[in-house]
């Protein structure tokens, strides 16, 4: 069995789209699940105007019958509220068709490398896909992933907010999950995300932005997930090449990689033990971030990821005119002062997708049923080690 996803739209066009193939038959699937996810996405302080526009529900169209899967590719649709506001720039009929052209490109944004790849002479035509409103796709999909992973492996899939530009938080152990979802910042330690707060709201009144670090981990992930068999089959590979899709995000950390980089490898490297109590391999430590060799080793898999501060600017930095070449202030297109919380709801997004993908691999199945017998025969099969 594989698993594929596809996401199609605009950031003002009239939907987002979802296609998702390779799903087992009789999984239960509910809007409400995938909702509750989307809602997550679009808060944390720090969030723009087009937050308060949006209402993201999904609407699910094919692939599902009386709650549960067929088998048959699923289709998601999540509404773009704001289409009512774009319908003639950006309509697909060429009658009546009236542009808004944007032609003064905005640093750290994909306006210029875009338009001369594909040689547009409007970053409107670069911006409306390259935007992050496309990651409402990916949360939808996401959210999929996780109830998949939850009824077949019992994996679980969370992530916390641990930076915010200079503001580092404290979090010595297990976070506190029902503390991550209550805090505006999605940060577990209260003193560390009142000073991200107050750090934002300067950022706000500075007409500046601001990036961070978020942490995102997925809870009961058996050995075996990925190979090292190839280089595109790692594990660890797809996890970084996943997460750092995301938009603003600029670096991926697995376990305590680049701390890791500046110690020798007695103090690096993960001890394996054997648990009678629990009839499992395990290791006394956790520094790989849950995979080794391209594999997931039984441990929690946890990844640091590094978001960059919001490329539009209040205050406009210099860049050029596509047409005239002149320097210009660049274009201000409605947008966000931080968006570290938000992007740890995509990082689970994109780790679930990841490990379902590769659990689809390994276990196979065309029906929940199937599914399960074949993961309890494997874990069955370690136990007799």
């Amino acid at each position: 069995m594989v698993l594929r996803l596809l996401t199609a739209g605009e950031s003002h066009g009239p939907q987002l789209t979802v296609v998702i193939d390779g799903l087992p038959a009789g999984m239960p699937l509910a809007a409400a699940s995938i909702d509750r996810d989307l809602r997550r996405r679009q808060g944390g302080h720090g969030r723009g105007g087009r937050q308060r526009i949006e209402r993201d529900r999904v609407q699910i169209l094919s692939g599902v019958r009386g709650g549960r899967t067929l088998g048959s590719p699923v289709t998601l649709v999540v509404v773009n509220r704001d289409w009512q506001n774009w319908q003639r720039p950006m309509q697909v009929e060429a009658a009546g068709f009236r542009s808004k052209p944007v032609r003064r490109v905005r640093p750290g944004h994909a306006d210029l490398a875009g338009a001369l790849k594909y040689d547009f002479d409007d970053a409107r035509n670069v911006l409306e896909r390259a935007s992050a409103r496309e990651t409402a796709a990916r949360v939808a999909a996401g959210a999929v992933a996780k109830r998949y992973l939850r009824l077949a492996l019992g994996i679980t899939v969370h992530s916390y907010v641990t930076r915010i530009g200079a503001v580092t938080a404290a979090v010595p152990g297990a976070p506190d999950r029902a503390a991550v979802e209550a805090s505006p910042v999605r940060c577990p330690d209260p003193l560390a995300a009142a000073a991200m707060v107050e750090a934002i709201d300067r950022a706000r009144a500075d007409g500046d932005t601001l990036g961070g670090c978020f942490r995102v981990e997925a809870l009961g992930v058996p050995p075996g997930l990925g190979s090292y068999r190839q280089w595109d089959t790692r594990l660890d590979g797809r996890l970084a090449q996943a997460l750092c899709s995301i938009q603003a995000v600029k670096g991926v950390e697995i376990g305590d990689g680049f701390a890791a980089a500046g110690l020798p490898g007695s103090r690096v490297h993960d001890e394996p033990w054997y648990d009678p109590a629990h009839r499992r391999f395990a290791h006394r430590s956790n520094r790989a971030g849950g995979v080794t060799g391209g594999i997931s080793n039984g441990e929690v898999v946890w990844c640091t990821v590094a978001v960059k501060p919001i490329s539009t600017l209040l205050r406009p930095l210099r860049s050029v005119d596509l047409a005239t070449k002149a320097e210009v202030s660049a274009h201000y297109e409605r947008s966000d002062i931080c968006v570290v919380p938000a992007a740890a709801v995509i990082g689970e997004a994109m780790m679930a997708w990841v490990l379902a993908e590769a659990a689809a691999e390994k276990f196979g199945g065309d029906s929940l049923p199937e599914l399960r017998r074949n993961v309890r025969g494997y874990r069955a099969r370690l136990r007799r080690r």
